[in-house]
C-alpha cells in the first residue's frame, strides 16, 4: 500500500541537559548567519572591502535581525497581551519572530550602519538580501521542525500529518507550507547569487533590493493562501495579515526597479549626447 501523506514526528529538541535544550530552530537560525556570513565575505574580496566592515556589519545584522523580528511578532500579531506585559518581549527564546518585522529591523539597521561607515545604503543592501534569501529557507526549515506555520488539509500525496503541532489537531495531512516557502527563498536566493555575478559584482544600485522585495514577498503573499491563520483573528479576514504586511513591500521593490531603470536609462542618454 502506498501512503500518500507524511507523518512528522520530529523533536524539536537536538538534545536537553537539565533545562537547558538545544533546539532545530536555534541552531537553523543561528546557520543562517554562519553562512550567509561566507557568502558576504566572497563579495566583499570580490570587491576589496575590507574584512572589518563585514564583521562590524555581521553584529548589526544579528541585532536588527532578531529586535526587528521580535518587536514585529509582538506588535503585529499580538500588541495588546505584549503591550500589557512588555517584559514577555524580552522573551525571545520562547519563541514568535515576523519575517516583516525582520525586514523592517534589517532596513532601519542597514541605515543606521551606512551613515556610520559612509557605505551607500543600496550598495549594502543589494548584498545583504541575497543572503537574506537564503536565511529565508534556514528559517522555515526551523518552523517545519517546530511543527509549526504549515497549511490546509490537502490530498496532495506530499502532505504532512504534524503530530507536534502546538494546537490540536485532527490529524489530517496538511500543506507543508514550511517546504514551500523553503524551496521558493533557495531558488530567490540562487537567482539573485547568479545576477549579482552576471553584473561583474556591480549591480545597478537598488535592483537586486527591488527584486528581493517583489519575489520574497511576493511568494509570501501567494503562499499565505495555503497557510492556516496564525491568530484567531485573521480567521475573519480575506487577506491575512502577513499579506496585507507584503503589499507595501512589493510595491517598494516595484518602485526601487523602475527607479533604478530609469536613473540608468538617464545616464545612458548622457553619455551619448
Amino acid at each position: 500500500m502506498i501512503l500518500n501523506y507524511i507523518n512528522w514526528n520530529v523533536d524539536p529538541e537536538i538534545f536537553r541537559v537539565g533545562s537547558f535544550a538545544v533546539r532545530w530552530y536555534g541552531l537553523l537560525f543561528a546557520s543562517s548567519f554562519f553562512f550567509g556570513y561566507f557568502i558576504m565575505l566572497k563579495f566583499f574580496k570580490k570587491e576589496n572591502i575590507p574584512v572589518p566592515i563585514l564583521d562590524s556589519l555581521t553584529t548589526y545584522m544579528v541585532i536588527g535581525t532578531v529586535v526587528g523580528a521580535r518587536l514585529g511578532h509582538c506588535l503585529f500579531y499580538e500588541p495588546s497581551y505584549y503591550l500589557s506585559h512588555p517584559v514577555e518581549i524580552l522573551k525571545v527564546w520562547e519563541g514568535g519572530l515576523a519575517s516583516h518585522g525582520a525586514a523592517i529591523g534589517i532596513i532601519i539597521t542597514i541605515l543606521i550602519f551606512g551613515r556610520i561607515k559612509k557605505l551607500s545604503f543600496f550598495w549594502v543592501m543589494d548584498r545583504v538580501v541575497i543572503v537574506v534569501a537564503l536565511s529565508g529557507l534556514f528559517i522555515r526549515l526551523g518552523n517545519l521542525m517546530n511543527s509549526e506555520i504549515f497549511g490546509h488539509i490537502t490530498s496532495l500525496p506530499w502532505g504532512f500529518i504534524f503530530h507536534r503541532a502546538e494546537h490540536p489537531l485532527d490529524l489530517d495531512p496538511r500543506h507543508p507550507t514550511q517546504l514551500y516557502e523553503g524551496l521558493s527563498y533557495l531558488i530567490i536566493f540562487l537567482f539573485l547569487w547568479w545576477f549579482y555575478y552576471k553584473k561583474n559584482g556591480k549591480p545597478i544600485p537598488g535592483m537586486i533590493f527591488g527584486m528581493f522585495l517583489i519575489m520574497v514577498f511576493g511568494m509570501r503573499f501567494l503562499i499565505e493562501f495555503a497557510k492556516e491563520p496564525q491568530e484567531t483573528f485573521e480567521r475573519s479576514m480575506t487577506l491575512n495579515l502577513g499579506q496585507l504586511l507584503s503589499i507595501p513591500l512589493i510595491l517598494a521593490g516595484a518602485i526601487l526597479i523602475w527607479h533604478a531603470l530609469k536613473k540608468t536609462k538617464s545616464q545612458n542618454n548622457k553619455v551619448t549626447e
